[in-house]
């Protein structure tokens, strides 16, 4: 286990850095959620390892690990759980779904109705779930990271502004660097074989992650404890407030961002001047978090995008003016 609470953030780095090659960034963000109690959405095509991120820091930390695959014919129970009547007693029995755990993946999270969305983003926002007449609080922590294809848009149901506006965070996974991909290749030559009873079937990165965690959930609360303690200075305040207040004024903007877009910048630059182990924050958090808690909250008017404006360089002109 970590002996002091920014052990804590190396020791999980190097845990990830074991299984998955470069995404660093990625698992920053992922950190930083984990610190500050956010979810997270995750943008980016099939084969970024997605899945293996989010598996191999929850069990680096000894947490609680969930995975669901949307698809359009799920129902809220198939995330939330259900009563059961037991045949037996003839009495009914809460079935726990899997949004009872610590961190879940909700893979592809576009592909469900609305109906389902809604039931996973009201569990995010109130920590609790109602299943019959009973209210059952989530395990603490609870810390969902979504994932979308942003390039595959068939059968799928985009998540509204409002639900958008839950997350934290929504981060865009680029491809490895040829290096990297290079990388990956080795290792996965290098693997070999796994046995399983009389067979064998090829290794794969999912065999490489370590059954014994680096720190448990102490270490974790010790290090979000040291991030409350992290000195956030008026003048970053203002800017945090003035940044949200440019989308809401700007002639591109339709839709601006809420009083959320604020908390999240503040609370997640502290969660990374922990990371890059600094107790104070400063501008380049802010300029390095802006795409991440703004881009997903503000949408472009139709004009601005008749005209090809994007949302990037739309931002982009407003953290100028913060300048």
């Amino acid at each position: 286990m970590t002996d002091t609470p920014t052990s804590f953030v190396t020791d999980v780095r190097e845990r990830v850095g074991e299984v998955v090659v470069g995404q660093d960034v990625v698992v920053e963000r992922m950190m930083i959620a984990l610190l500050t109690g956010g979810h997270l959405l995750l943008l980016g095509v099939p084969g970024t390892a997605k899945t293996l991120l989010v598996n191999t820091v929850a069990k680096a930390i000894d947490l609680k690990f969930g995975r669901v695959q949307f698809t359009i014919d799920m129902l809220p129970s198939d995330i939330l759980g259900s009563e059961l009547l037991d045949q037996a007693s003839g009495e009914f029995r809460t079935h726990k779904g899997p949004v009872f755990t610590n961190l879940l993946l909700a893979d592809e999270i576009n592909r469900a109705a609305p109906k389902v969305q809604s039931a996973l983003l009201e569990a995010m926002q109130e920590r609790k779930v109602t299943i019959g007449d009973t209210s059952h609080p989530l395990p603490t922590p609870f810390l969902v990271i979504a994932t979308q294809n942003p390039v595959e848009q068939a059968g799928t149901f985009e998540l509204p502004e409002a639900q958008l506006d839950r997350f934290m965070l929504c981060h865009r996974i680029d491809y490895p660097t040829s290096d990297q991909e290079e990388t990956v290749l080795r290792r996965q030559l290098a693997m070999g074989l796994k046995r399983v009873g009389g067979g064998a079937v090829p290794k794969t990165a999912f065999d490489m992650i370590g059954d014994e965690p680096v720190c448990g959930l102490p270490d974790l609360i010790g290090a979000m404890e040291t991030v409350q303690q992290v000195h956030v200075s008026e003048v970053f305040m203002k800017h945090c407030v003035e940044l949200v207040r440019l989308t809401r004024e700007h002639p591109a903007v339709e839709l601006g961002c809420s009083p959320r877009a604020a908390l999240a910048i503040v609370q997640a630059a502290r969660a990374r001047a922990f990371v890059m182990g600094r107790d104070y924050v400063i501008p380049e958090d802010l300029f390095e978090l802006a795409e991440d808690v703004v881009l997903h909250r503000i949408r472009l008017s139709y004009e601005a995008l008749a005209e090809g404006r994007k949302p990037e360089e739309v931002l982009e002109e407003m953290l100028h003016q913060l300048g």
